[in-house]
């Protein structure tokens, strides 16, 4: 049994319970609740024992796949976490996965794996139709929202995406930042909307140029913007 704590937590798609249950002892917090966006075993390895641990909720999408989810979540629905007064919403953003939702709590978005800092995920079960139109979905959110992606992945994604948008200055400057701070083992998560918007091809994928360096590195004619989405996509998962 743990000790009476001082104060409550809510956490994210816990891939590996371990880490979690030190750092709440760490803070003298229990844990609340649970907030699942995906079945992926890097995103819920350590549900079922600190499910035990805590007996927490567990909020999440309807899946098999997840069947410790107690409160089921759905697009449009909300709900008040245990740890503020203001509710969250939930934000459906398939592609990645089928079931794939994302939270939005006081101007920070919880997007699992569908946007990246400076890229997005591969197609585990989506399509490239629902994946595009679920970053649409996120684009149109206030320009300062603070995305809280999944995993750190800025690096990378910033040097593929310089090989597509090149010519963009704001891109050479965020580069120039996050190999900085990389070097100096500094986090480069969560990352502002705006700055995606400046920065991120698969966000920008009705600009010209970067419909014109697809085709170029594809070989392909491309229609519309989903057709430069998808070759994009193809490109990132080669590189």
């Amino acid at each position: 049994m743990h000790e009476p704590a001082s104060s409550l937590a809510v956490l994210v798609d816990p891939g590996d319970a371990a880490p979690v249950i030190a750092r709440l002892k760490e803070l003298n917090a229990s844990l609340a609740a649970i907030l699942l966006t995906h079945h992926h075993h890097d995103h819920v390895g350590g549900v079922e024992r600190l499910v035990s641990e805590y007996g927490c909720v567990v909020y999440g999408p309807k899946a098999d796949s997840m069947p410790w989810v107690t409160d089921v979540v759905s697009d449009g629905s909300s709900f008040k976490l245990p740890v503020s007064k203001e509710m969250a919403s939930v934000i459906s953003v398939p592609g990645h996965t089928l079931e794939h939702v994302a939270y939005l709590h006081q101007g920070r978005l919880f997007c699992g794996d569908t946007l990246f800092s400076g890229g997005c995920g591969r197609l585990l079960g989506g399509t490239a139709a629902m994946l595009h139109d679920s970053l649409k979905k996120i684009s149109r959110l206030p320009a300062d929202t603070m995305i809280h992606c999944a995993h750190e992945y800025t690096l990378a994604n910033l040097r593929f995406a310089k090989t597509i948008d090149v010519d963009n200055r704001r891109l050479d400057t965020r580069l120039e930042a996050v190999i900085a701070m990389r070097e100096g083992n500094r986090p480069t998560v969560p990352s502002r909307l705006e700055e995606e918007l400046q920065t991120n091809p698969f966000l920008r994928c009705h600009i010209p140029a970067i419909k014109e360096r697809v085709e170029l590195l594809s070989g392909e004619s491309l229609g519309d913007e989903l057709a430069v989405f998808s070759a994009l996509r193809r490109l990132k998962d080669k590189n």
